[in-house]
């Protein structure tokens, strides 16, 4: 049997992390609700099945999981995960991930997900 260098590492964090981050669903299937949507056979989850993942916005209260989500779809493509805050970013940051993820795309044919919370602070010319 090998050992993987880094696993031990990983688990070590793991202990260590708080509980929400323990807890945290690691796959679409060890996600808790939405089966309407990310069921087996559901719209969302066909859709991503298939790579094909629309550009969605996930609403509802702190903790419920939008984030989460995110970085699963993100995980189920083997792609790559981008998280910012409206707050702390603006216009000019989201053109350069863009630009980053259609390198990333058309150099190592991995897709991006753009998780872009707290959208609402935009001003409406910035959300468009």
């Amino acid at each position: 049997m090998t050992a993987d260098l880094f696993q031990g590492a990983a688990d070590r964090d793991l202990v260590h992390a708080p509980l929400a981050e323990r807890m945290r669903p690691r796959t679409l299937d060890e996600l808790v609700g939405q089966d309407q949507l990310l069921g087996r056979g559901k719209p969302l989850r066909r859709a991503i099945d298939q790579g094909r993942i629309p550009s969605m916005v996930l609403w509802g209260p702190p903790g419920s999981g939008k984030t989460t989500l995110a970085r699963l779809l993100a995980a189920h493509m083997a792609g790559q995960f981008v998280g910012q805050s409206a707050v702390l970013c603006g216009v000019k940051e989201i053109r350069e991930i863009v630009a980053d993820a259609r390198r990333l795309l058309n150099e190592q044919r991995r897709r991006t997900v753009l998780f872009l919370d707290e959208i609402h602070r935009f001003n409406k010319a910035q959300q468009d």
